[in-house]
């Protein structure tokens, strides 16, 4: 009997063009930040634990890199707290949170 082996790779899901755009903006910041401090890319890679193949990735903003691989790269850099401002003021959501509130109703005060 003979058998057929299939092997299916992983499936990257499809980016939205402008999350695209956003990460290629980033890959390249993450680039010039590495360059203004005269880090290598060997260096980098191996401060971070990957290979200089998925920082290469990386610093070209592919979207199949672990959002993971990112973050440690970045806090390699020094940049990891500019993370924290990421959706810290949600005025979107806030307003959205406010107009799903609703007032609980007191009972009329009683006259004395």
């Amino acid at each position: 009997m003979c058998y057929i082996l299939i092997i299916v790779g992983r499936r990257t899901p499809s980016v939205h063009p402008v999350a695209l755009r956003q990460l290629r903006g980033l890959g390249d910041n993450i680039r010039l930040a590495r360059l203004r401090r005269r880090f290598s890319a060997t260096l980098v890679a191996e401060r971070t634990g990957i290979t200089r193949g998925t920082l290469s990735q990386i610093e070209k903003g592919e979207p199949s890199v672990s959002m993971g691989a990112y973050l440690n790269v970045l806090h390699s850099l020094g940049l990891h707290e500019d993370l924290e401002l990421v959706a810290r003021d949600d005025e979107l959501g806030r307003k959205l949170q406010d107009l799903g509130l609703t007032t609980k109703q007191r009972a009329p005060k009683k006259k004395v």
